[in-house]
């Protein structure tokens, strides 16, 4: 039986999906723009944390330019549902118009 290669990077809708802490990062490096969500607040449900307030920021991925600068737009959404959403959409329209 031949090996299978598991993809050990999270996706979501086809683009890398990392998180550190209560960062989380979507999309490529290599394109033209990412995403990046920081969990502001959270409360726990049955055991589990939920994400309650969510910054979502569409970046360039410009090295030459300071943080602040690489800014396009910003939101909070009220869930991680929400702010997965808008960053989908967001990243697909940014990175389309290269």
């Amino acid at each position: 039986m031949a090996a299978i290669k598991k993809n050990t990077t999270l996706q979501y809708k086809g683009l890398p999906l990392l998180r550190k802490d209560n960062i989380l990062y979507y999309g490529s490096m290599s394109d033209s723009h990412i995403i990046m969500m920081q969990i502001l607040e959270s409360k726990e449900e049955n055991g589990i944390k939920i994400a309650t307030r969510v910054s979502v920021q569409l970046q360039q991925t410009d090295s030459s330019l300071r943080a602040r600068e690489r800014i396009v737009k910003s939101t909070e959404k009220s869930s991680l549902w929400s702010a997965m959403d808008i960053a989908s959409i967001w990243l697909k329209r940014a990175n389309a118009s290269k």
